[in-house]
Protein backbone atom coordinates (compact mmCIF):
# COMPACT_ATOMS: atom_id res chain seq x y z
CA UNK A 1 0.00 0.00 0.00
CA UNK A 2 1.30 3.47 -0.67
CA UNK A 3 0.60 6.77 0.12
CA UNK A 4 -2.36 8.10 -2.32
CA UNK A 5 -0.89 11.26 -3.39
CA UNK A 6 0.06 11.37 -7.77
CA UNK A 7 -0.30 13.06 -10.64
CA UNK A 8 -1.91 11.42 -13.34
CA UNK A 9 -0.77 13.05 -16.40
CA UNK A 10 -2.56 12.69 -19.78
CA UNK A 11 -0.55 12.51 -22.51
CA UNK A 12 -3.22 12.53 -25.53
CA UNK A 13 -4.13 15.70 -23.43
CA UNK A 14 -1.13 16.83 -24.27
CA UNK A 15 -0.90 16.01 -27.94
CA UNK A 16 -4.79 17.17 -28.46
CA UNK A 17 -3.53 20.68 -26.71
CA UNK A 18 -0.57 20.54 -29.33
CA UNK A 19 -2.62 19.98 -32.11
CA UNK A 20 -4.93 23.12 -31.02
CA UNK A 21 -1.99 25.14 -31.23
CA UNK A 22 -0.59 23.85 -34.31
CA UNK A 23 -4.13 24.53 -36.10
CA UNK A 24 -4.93 27.91 -34.63
CA UNK A 25 -0.94 28.96 -35.94
CA UNK A 26 -2.08 27.81 -39.43
CA UNK A 27 1.20 27.80 -41.38
CA UNK A 28 3.60 28.11 -38.14
CA UNK A 29 5.91 25.94 -36.39
CA UNK A 30 5.22 25.51 -32.72
CA UNK A 31 7.74 24.75 -30.45
CA UNK A 32 6.54 23.31 -27.24
CA UNK A 33 8.08 24.78 -24.04
CA UNK A 34 9.33 22.27 -22.17
CA UNK A 35 11.23 24.21 -19.50
CA UNK A 36 10.87 23.63 -15.67
CA UNK A 37 10.18 20.17 -15.88
CA UNK A 38 7.86 20.62 -18.28
CA UNK A 39 5.62 23.47 -16.18
CA UNK A 40 5.70 20.51 -13.55
CA UNK A 41 4.75 17.65 -15.94
CA UNK A 42 7.64 15.86 -16.37
CA UNK A 43 10.34 17.27 -19.01
CA UNK A 44 11.17 14.02 -20.87
CA UNK A 45 8.13 12.12 -20.47
CA UNK A 46 6.93 15.24 -22.59
CA UNK A 47 9.12 15.47 -24.83
CA UNK A 48 8.67 11.93 -25.48
CA UNK A 49 5.19 12.26 -25.90
CA UNK A 50 5.48 14.60 -28.92
CA UNK A 51 8.69 13.28 -30.26
CA UNK A 52 6.57 12.73 -33.33
CA UNK A 53 4.44 16.33 -33.61
CA UNK A 54 7.38 18.68 -31.78
CA UNK A 55 9.84 20.21 -34.35
CA UNK A 56 12.16 21.75 -31.69
CA UNK A 57 11.78 22.27 -28.06
CA UNK A 58 12.04 25.46 -25.75
CA UNK A 59 14.51 25.21 -22.35
CA UNK A 60 15.38 27.91 -20.11
CA UNK A 61 18.85 26.48 -19.54
CA UNK A 62 21.78 24.41 -21.01
CA UNK A 63 21.27 21.50 -18.33
CA UNK A 64 17.83 21.41 -19.72
CA UNK A 65 18.67 21.00 -22.64
CA UNK A 66 21.21 18.12 -21.95
CA UNK A 67 19.27 16.19 -19.95
CA UNK A 68 16.75 15.90 -22.77
CA UNK A 69 19.82 14.96 -25.02
CA UNK A 70 21.18 12.44 -22.71
CA UNK A 71 17.19 11.16 -22.75
CA UNK A 72 18.00 10.68 -26.71
CA UNK A 73 15.63 13.53 -28.10
CA UNK A 74 17.21 14.55 -31.20
CA UNK A 75 15.64 17.58 -32.05
CA UNK A 76 16.65 21.12 -32.12
CA UNK A 77 16.57 22.35 -28.58
CA UNK A 78 16.31 26.18 -28.34
CA UNK A 79 18.05 28.02 -24.90
CA UNK A 80 15.84 30.74 -23.93
CA UNK A 81 17.83 32.28 -21.77
CA UNK A 82 21.18 32.20 -24.05
CA UNK A 83 24.58 31.00 -22.99
CA UNK A 84 25.52 32.50 -19.70
CA UNK A 85 29.15 31.58 -19.95
CA UNK A 86 31.31 31.14 -23.42
CA UNK A 87 31.55 27.66 -22.70
CA UNK A 88 28.30 26.95 -22.79
CA UNK A 89 28.33 27.98 -27.16
CA UNK A 90 31.00 25.44 -27.27
CA UNK A 91 28.74 22.79 -26.22
CA UNK A 92 25.85 24.40 -27.57
CA UNK A 93 27.72 23.27 -31.04
CA UNK A 94 28.93 20.00 -30.21
CA UNK A 95 25.25 18.72 -29.44
CA UNK A 96 22.93 21.25 -32.08
CA UNK A 97 21.73 23.36 -29.80
CA UNK A 98 19.83 26.52 -30.93
CA UNK A 99 20.76 29.99 -28.77
CA UNK A 100 18.72 33.01 -28.18
CA UNK A 101 20.73 35.62 -27.78
CA UNK A 102 19.66 38.84 -25.86
CA UNK A 103 22.32 41.01 -25.12
CA UNK A 104 26.33 41.83 -26.43
CA UNK A 105 27.77 39.87 -23.98
CA UNK A 106 26.16 36.71 -25.56
CA UNK A 107 26.34 38.10 -28.79
CA UNK A 108 30.74 38.46 -28.70
CA UNK A 109 30.29 34.68 -27.03
CA UNK A 110 29.00 33.39 -30.05
CA UNK A 111 30.90 35.52 -32.69
CA UNK A 112 34.94 34.72 -30.95
CA UNK A 113 34.04 30.50 -30.38
CA UNK A 114 35.55 28.11 -31.76
CA UNK A 115 32.67 25.78 -33.76
CA UNK A 116 32.50 23.29 -35.91
CA UNK A 117 29.19 24.38 -37.41
CA UNK A 118 27.41 27.51 -37.29
CA UNK A 119 24.69 28.01 -35.35
CA UNK A 120 21.16 28.49 -35.06
CA UNK A 121 20.45 32.03 -33.37
CA UNK A 122 17.59 33.91 -32.16
CA UNK A 123 17.61 36.98 -31.81
CA UNK A 124 15.93 38.49 -29.18
CA UNK A 125 14.06 41.98 -29.29
CA UNK A 126 12.92 43.90 -25.96
CA UNK A 127 9.58 45.48 -27.34
CA UNK A 128 8.32 46.57 -23.89
CA UNK A 129 8.74 43.61 -21.87
CA UNK A 130 11.92 45.17 -20.36
CA UNK A 131 13.39 41.79 -19.44
CA UNK A 132 15.60 40.59 -21.72
CA UNK A 133 16.18 41.87 -25.22
CA UNK A 134 18.08 44.13 -27.17
CA UNK A 135 16.38 47.28 -28.24
CA UNK A 136 14.32 47.45 -31.49
CA UNK A 137 17.02 50.22 -32.78
CA UNK A 138 19.85 48.11 -32.84
CA UNK A 139 18.12 45.48 -34.76
CA UNK A 140 20.33 46.24 -37.90
CA UNK A 141 23.76 46.58 -36.40
CA UNK A 142 22.98 42.97 -34.17
CA UNK A 143 21.76 41.37 -37.43
CA UNK A 144 24.70 42.11 -39.17
CA UNK A 145 27.50 41.49 -36.35
CA UNK A 146 25.74 38.08 -36.46
CA UNK A 147 25.22 37.55 -40.34
CA UNK A 148 29.19 38.38 -40.89
CA UNK A 149 29.87 35.39 -38.65
CA UNK A 150 30.59 32.21 -39.75
CA UNK A 151 29.48 31.00 -36.77
CA UNK A 152 25.96 32.01 -37.40
CA UNK A 153 23.48 30.15 -40.04
CA UNK A 154 22.00 32.18 -41.91
CA UNK A 155 18.34 31.39 -41.24
CA UNK A 156 18.14 33.48 -38.30
CA UNK A 157 14.97 34.09 -36.16
CA UNK A 158 13.89 37.19 -34.42
CA UNK A 159 11.67 36.86 -31.29
CA UNK A 160 10.29 38.75 -28.91
CA UNK A 161 8.28 37.87 -25.75
CA UNK A 162 4.62 39.58 -24.84
CA UNK A 163 3.87 40.85 -21.19
CA UNK A 164 0.17 41.53 -21.46
CA UNK A 165 -1.14 39.13 -23.96
CA UNK A 166 -3.06 37.35 -21.40
CA UNK A 167 -5.51 40.08 -20.57
CA UNK A 168 -7.87 40.73 -23.01
CA UNK A 169 -8.51 44.49 -22.70
CA UNK A 170 -5.11 45.81 -22.57
CA UNK A 171 -3.63 47.08 -25.84
CA UNK A 172 -0.29 46.91 -24.69
CA UNK A 173 0.36 44.02 -27.01
CA UNK A 174 -0.54 46.02 -30.21
CA UNK A 175 2.37 48.49 -28.93
CA UNK A 176 5.14 45.71 -28.72
CA UNK A 177 3.73 44.31 -32.40
CA UNK A 178 4.63 47.85 -33.27
CA UNK A 179 7.95 47.91 -31.86
CA UNK A 180 8.74 44.74 -32.92
CA UNK A 181 7.95 45.58 -36.80
CA UNK A 182 10.74 48.41 -36.83
CA UNK A 183 13.04 45.77 -35.58
CA UNK A 184 12.02 43.72 -38.69
CA UNK A 185 11.42 46.02 -40.77
CA UNK A 186 14.94 47.97 -40.82
CA UNK A 187 16.73 44.06 -41.31
CA UNK A 188 16.94 44.16 -45.54
CA UNK A 189 17.34 39.90 -45.03
CA UNK A 190 14.50 37.91 -47.15
CA UNK A 191 15.18 34.81 -45.03
CA UNK A 192 14.67 36.37 -41.81
CA UNK A 193 11.89 34.77 -39.64
CA UNK A 194 9.84 35.49 -36.73
CA UNK A 195 8.88 34.31 -33.59
CA UNK A 196 6.21 36.19 -31.38
CA UNK A 197 3.34 34.05 -30.03
CA UNK A 198 3.12 32.64 -26.48
CA UNK A 199 -0.05 30.70 -25.25
CA UNK A 200 -2.18 33.78 -25.12
CA UNK A 201 -1.45 35.30 -28.48
CA UNK A 202 -1.50 31.89 -30.12
CA UNK A 203 -5.52 31.75 -28.66
CA UNK A 204 -6.05 35.02 -29.38
CA UNK A 205 -4.09 36.93 -31.09
CA UNK A 206 -5.06 35.72 -35.11
CA UNK A 207 -2.72 38.80 -36.37
CA UNK A 208 0.64 37.05 -34.69
CA UNK A 209 0.87 34.65 -37.89
CA UNK A 210 4.56 33.91 -37.51
CA UNK A 211 7.06 31.16 -38.25
CA UNK A 212 7.68 30.20 -35.21
CA UNK A 213 4.98 30.18 -32.28
CA UNK A 214 5.74 29.32 -28.58
CA UNK A 215 3.21 27.21 -27.07
CA UNK A 216 3.42 26.89 -23.17
CA UNK A 217 1.04 26.84 -20.69
CA UNK A 218 -1.59 26.28 -23.16
CA UNK A 219 0.27 23.06 -23.96
CA UNK A 220 -0.54 21.53 -20.53
CA UNK A 221 -4.21 22.21 -20.62
CA UNK A 222 -4.94 25.68 -18.98
CA UNK A 223 -5.74 28.91 -19.94
CA UNK A 224 -3.78 31.86 -19.71
CA UNK A 225 -6.97 34.03 -19.94
CA UNK A 226 -8.86 35.58 -16.13
CA UNK A 227 -12.20 34.83 -18.18
CA UNK A 228 -13.67 32.84 -20.86
CA UNK A 229 -12.03 32.28 -24.59
CA UNK A 230 -13.80 29.96 -26.73
CA UNK A 231 -10.04 28.65 -28.57
CA UNK A 232 -8.94 28.12 -25.08
CA UNK A 233 -12.32 26.32 -23.68
CA UNK A 234 -11.20 23.63 -25.82
CA UNK A 235 -7.98 23.05 -23.80
CA UNK A 236 -8.05 19.61 -21.55
CA UNK A 237 -6.04 19.60 -18.94
CA UNK A 238 -3.03 17.50 -18.83
CA UNK A 239 -2.50 16.75 -15.05
CA UNK A 240 -4.52 15.29 -12.56
CA UNK A 241 -3.49 15.89 -8.97
CA UNK A 242 -5.01 13.29 -6.75
CA UNK A 243 -5.28 11.99 -3.40
CA UNK A 244 -7.82 9.81 -0.85
CA UNK A 245 -9.57 10.80 2.24
CA UNK A 246 -6.99 9.17 4.87
CA UNK A 247 -9.09 9.83 8.16
CA UNK A 248 -12.89 11.50 8.80
CA UNK A 249 -14.09 12.80 12.05
CA UNK A 250 -17.13 14.73 13.28
CA UNK A 251 -16.45 17.69 15.24
CA UNK A 252 -18.99 19.93 17.59
CA UNK A 253 -19.90 23.64 16.81
CA UNK A 254 -16.90 25.60 18.35
CA UNK A 255 -14.55 23.53 17.91
CA UNK A 256 -11.06 24.42 15.52
CA UNK A 257 -9.35 22.68 12.70
CA UNK A 258 -6.06 22.65 12.13
CA UNK A 259 -2.66 24.88 13.34
CA UNK A 260 -3.29 27.55 14.55
CA UNK A 261 -7.02 27.22 15.12
CA UNK A 262 -7.68 29.80 12.30
CA UNK A 263 -11.05 27.92 11.56
CA UNK A 264 -14.04 27.12 13.76
CA UNK A 265 -17.09 24.94 13.00
CA UNK A 266 -20.21 27.30 12.86
CA UNK A 267 -22.22 23.86 13.20
CA UNK A 268 -21.72 20.27 13.68
CA UNK A 269 -19.49 19.26 10.83
CA UNK A 270 -17.76 16.36 9.07
CA UNK A 271 -14.39 16.53 8.51
CA UNK A 272 -12.12 14.79 6.18
CA UNK A 273 -8.19 14.34 6.00
CA UNK A 274 -6.67 14.32 3.03
CA UNK A 275 -2.89 13.14 2.45
CA UNK A 276 -1.46 16.09 0.55
CA UNK A 277 0.18 19.29 1.85
CA UNK A 278 2.70 21.82 0.88
CA UNK A 279 5.58 18.76 0.67
CA UNK A 280 3.68 18.03 -2.07
CA UNK A 281 3.34 20.82 -4.03
CA UNK A 282 -0.12 21.86 -2.46
CA UNK A 283 -0.09 25.73 -1.51
CA UNK A 284 0.93 26.69 1.33
CA UNK A 285 -1.60 29.79 1.48
CA UNK A 286 -4.56 28.62 0.44
CA UNK A 287 -7.41 30.09 2.13
CA UNK A 288 -10.11 28.84 3.90
CA UNK A 289 -12.91 27.38 1.33
CA UNK A 290 -10.77 26.04 -1.69
CA UNK A 291 -11.91 23.40 -3.14
CA UNK A 292 -11.42 20.13 -3.99
CA UNK A 293 -13.20 17.49 -5.98
CA UNK A 294 -15.14 14.92 -4.10
CA UNK A 295 -17.64 12.70 -6.38
CA UNK A 296 -18.00 15.42 -8.46
CA UNK A 297 -18.59 18.34 -5.53
CA UNK A 298 -16.27 21.16 -4.64
CA UNK A 299 -15.73 20.51 -0.63
CA UNK A 300 -14.32 23.64 1.03
CA UNK A 301 -10.66 23.13 2.55
CA UNK A 302 -10.90 24.04 6.09
CA UNK A 303 -7.38 25.11 8.39
CA UNK A 304 -4.26 25.65 7.55
CA UNK A 305 -2.47 23.68 4.67
CA UNK A 306 0.18 21.17 6.74
CA UNK A 307 2.84 20.05 4.97
CA UNK A 308 1.39 16.61 4.49
CA UNK A 309 -1.90 16.69 5.21
CA UNK A 310 -5.12 19.11 4.39
CA UNK A 311 -8.83 19.15 6.41
CA UNK A 312 -11.95 19.16 4.50
CA UNK A 313 -15.57 20.05 5.13
CA UNK A 314 -17.59 16.96 3.90
CA UNK A 315 -20.46 18.33 5.87
CA UNK A 316 -22.70 19.27 3.00
CA UNK A 317 -21.96 16.28 1.03
CA UNK A 318 -25.67 13.95 0.29
CA UNK A 319 -23.76 10.61 1.24
CA UNK A 320 -21.13 9.91 3.99
CA UNK A 321 -17.81 9.40 2.58
CA UNK A 322 -15.30 6.66 3.56
CA UNK A 323 -11.33 6.50 4.18
CA UNK A 324 -9.95 6.04 0.56
CA UNK A 325 -12.55 8.15 -1.21
CA UNK A 326 -10.81 9.84 -4.56
CA UNK A 327 -9.55 13.87 -3.78
CA UNK A 328 -9.12 15.75 -7.09
CA UNK A 329 -6.97 18.92 -5.88
CA UNK A 330 -7.16 20.44 -9.27
CA UNK A 331 -7.28 18.64 -13.03
CA UNK A 332 -10.76 17.39 -14.77
CA UNK A 333 -13.58 19.56 -13.30
CA UNK A 334 -11.52 21.95 -11.20
CA UNK A 335 -9.03 24.02 -12.65
CA UNK A 336 -5.50 25.02 -11.53
CA UNK A 337 -6.11 28.39 -12.01
CA UNK A 338 -9.77 28.77 -9.69
CA UNK A 339 -7.02 26.76 -6.87
CA UNK A 340 -4.35 29.58 -7.47
CA UNK A 341 -6.92 31.93 -7.32
CA UNK A 342 -7.81 30.98 -4.05
CA UNK A 343 -4.19 31.16 -2.84
CA UNK A 344 -3.17 34.10 -3.99
CA UNK A 345 -1.02 32.90 -6.92
CA UNK A 346 -1.26 31.82 -10.21
CA UNK A 347 -1.54 28.40 -11.81
CA UNK A 348 1.73 28.46 -13.79
CA UNK A 349 3.36 28.70 -9.80
CA UNK A 350 1.67 25.24 -8.52
CA UNK A 351 2.38 23.46 -11.65
CA UNK A 352 5.43 24.27 -11.77
CA UNK A 353 6.49 23.83 -7.95
CA UNK A 354 5.44 20.33 -7.60
CA UNK A 355 8.04 18.16 -6.17
CA UNK A 356 9.64 15.22 -7.10
CA UNK A 357 7.43 13.41 -3.92
CA UNK A 358 4.63 13.21 -5.89
CA UNK A 359 4.96 10.06 -8.38
CA UNK A 360 4.03 11.58 -12.07
CA UNK A 361 1.82 8.88 -13.80
CA UNK A 362 1.93 8.11 -17.72
CA UNK A 363 -1.05 7.08 -19.38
Amino acid sequence: MTRPTSAIIDTQALRDNFALAQKLGTSAKSMPMVKANAYGHGMVKVAEALKDMAPAYGVACIEEALELRQATIDQPILLLEGPHSADEVEIADQHGFWLMLENHHQLEAVVKAKLSNPINIWIKFDTGMHRLGFQPNEAQQVFQRLNNSPNVSKSMVLATHFSCADNLDNDFTKQQLSHFKTAFDSIDQPNLLKSLANSAAILDWPEVKDDWQRPGYMLYGNTPFARNQPNADQLVPVMHFQSAVISIRTIATGESVGYTANWTAQRPSTIATIAVGYGDGYPRHAKNGTPVLIRGVKCPVVGNVSMDMISVDLTDLATPVDIGEPVTLWGPGLGVNEVAHHSGTIGYELLTRMPARVPRIYK
